[in-house]
């Protein structure tokens, strides 16, 4: 700043902040509110969730994944042993749907090789409509025409018949 300024036009500004005047001696009611949810509400809340954040950190398991053994099939199991024909269900239908998915799978790949390829997607995607040809031949193969009501031992009976006809046909 030049020295010749005029103090008059431009007064320098205080030195220390000023003292606010209390109208009233009472504390302030938002002050006071806001530390009451401070420690009542957000406090506790902040520190349980970062005490479960700390106990999870230290199991580090995958919660969303469920393994399950894989159990005989029904040409395994005993004539009576009625759990064993259960598992064997339920395993074959976790098996079913997880085919199910694989073919929900390669179907959208097929779909999107199309879409991103245009007209010439047959001659772009050959590999995935190869794979998906061999894929979906082999789930009807297995699962095809067992109806609505379809089942593991449905599924045993076809695969019987599949093999004596392919034996009638050898012979």
């Amino acid at each position: 700043m030049p020295s010749d300024h005029d103090k008059d036009a431009y007064p320098e500004p205080p030195r220390q902040t000023p003292v606010v005047n209390k109208l009233s001696a009472l504390p302030d009611p938002a002050l006071i509110l806001s530390k009451l949810f401070y420690y009542s509400v957000d406090l506790p809340v902040t520190k349980f969730r970062e005490a479960v954040v700390r106990i999870q950190s230290q199991n580090k398991l995958v919660y969303y994944h469920q393994k399950f053994r894989r159990i005989p099939d029904l040409t395994e199991c005993e004539e009576r042993d009625y759990v064993c024909c259960y598992e064997a269900e339920m395993q074959w239908r976790r098996d079913f749907k997880v085919d199910r998915e694989i073919m929900k799978v390669i179907q959208e790949r097929v779909s999107a090789c199309q879409a991103r390829e245009g007209a010439s997607f047959e001659q772009n995607c050959f590999k995935v409509i190869q794979l998906y040809e061999e894929v979906m031949k082999n789930f009807l193969s297995r699962y095809g025409d067992l109806g609505a009501y379809a089942s593991g031992r449905k599924c045993l009976m076809k695969q019987k018949e599949r093999m004596m006809a392919a034996q009638t046909q050898n012979t």
